[in-house]
C-alpha cells in the first residue's frame, strides 16, 4: 500500500503548524476550510493550551463545529469587521504571484469574504498544490445563484469555460452560502484577472474561486520542513 497519503498528511501538518506560529496573542483569526486548514485548528488548540488567546471567524459550518470541539472561541463580523490573520488552504497556488484557485471544498463565498476582510492571509498547502500557472487539471469553482442556474450555466458556456454543475447524492450541491457551484474546466489560464472580470460581470454569478492578490504568504509543507513563500 502506498504511503503517499500519509506523506501528504505529514507535510500538511508541518505547513499548518508553521502558519499558526504567526498568530499573536489577542488576534482575530480567519479559520479556513479543508483538510490542511483543519489541521491548523489542532495547532491553534495546542497553542491555546500554552496560554494563547484569540477569537476565530470560521469559513464553514464544518470548521465552526471542529473549532467548538477544540474549545477555540468564535466570533463574527457583527463584532469584528476586520480580521488580523486568516489561515486557509488552496486547491492551486501560482508560485510566482501567490494567486490561488479555491472552492473545491464548497465554502467558496465564505472563504472569499474572510480572505478579503483580512489584513494578512496565510495559505497552507503541500507541494502538490504549487503550479506555474493556474488552471488545466484543477477546475475553477464558480458560485452561482440557485434560481435560474440553467441560464447562468449557458452564459458560462458562452465564455468557453465548460461548466459542470456540482452534485451531491444526485442533487445539486448546496454551498454553505446556500448557493450552487459550477466547476469550470479551463485548459489554460494566461490572464486570471481578465477571466475574473468576465465571470463577475456574468448575471447569476456570485463569486469565483480565483483569489487574486489576497494571499500574503504561502507555507508549503515538505518532508524537510516548511517552505515559506512571501510575505508580499
Amino acid at each position: 500500500m502506498s504511503k503517499q497519503p500519509d506523506k501528504q498528511q505529514a507535510e500538511k501538518r508541518i505547513a499548518a503548524e508553521r502558519a499558526v506560529a504567526e498568530i499573536a496573542d489577542g488576534m482575530i483569526v480567519g479559520l479556513g476550510s479543508g483538510s490542511t486548514a483543519l489541521l491548523a485548528l489542532d495547532a491553534i488548540a495546542a497553542r491555546m493550551a500554552k496560554g494563547l488567546h484569540l477569537a476565530g471567524i470560521p469559513t464553514s459550518e464544518t470548521t465552526a463545529a471542529r473549532a467548538r470541539d477544540l474549545g477555540i472561541p468564535l466570533t463574527d463580523f457583527s463584532r469584528h469587521q476586520r480580521i488580523d490573520l486568516a489561515i486557509d488552504g488552496a486547491d492551486q497556488v501560482a508560485r510566482h504571484s501567490l494567486d490561488l484557485v479555491k472552492g473545491l471544498g464548497g465554502s467558496l463565498l465564505r472563504e472569499k469574504i474572510v480572505a478579503s476582510a483580512s489584513e494578512r492571509m496565510i495559505v497552507v498547502v503541500d507541494e502538490t498544490k504549487l503550479v506555474d500557472r493556474l488552471g488545466k487539471a484543477t477546475p475553477l469553482p464558480v458560485e452561482i445563484v440557485a434560481f435560474g442556474w440553467e441560464t447562468t450555466m449557458a452564459r458560462l458556456t458562452a465564455l468557453r469555460v465548460t461548466p459542470s454543475l456540482r452534485r451531491s447524492a444526485g442533487r445539486p450541491f448546496v454551498s454553505d452560502g446556500g448557493n450552487y457551484i459550477a466547476d469550470c474546466a479551463i485548459a489554460d489560464l494566461p490572464d486570471p484577472a481578465a477571466l475574473e472580470a468576465r465571470l463577475k460581470a456574468t448575471l447569476g454569478v456570485i463569486t469565483t474561486g480565483l483569489f487574486l492578490g489576497l494571499a500574503t504568504m504561502v507555507v508549503v509543507g515538505r518532508a524537510s520542513g516548511a517552505e515559506v513563500i512571501g510575505p508580499r
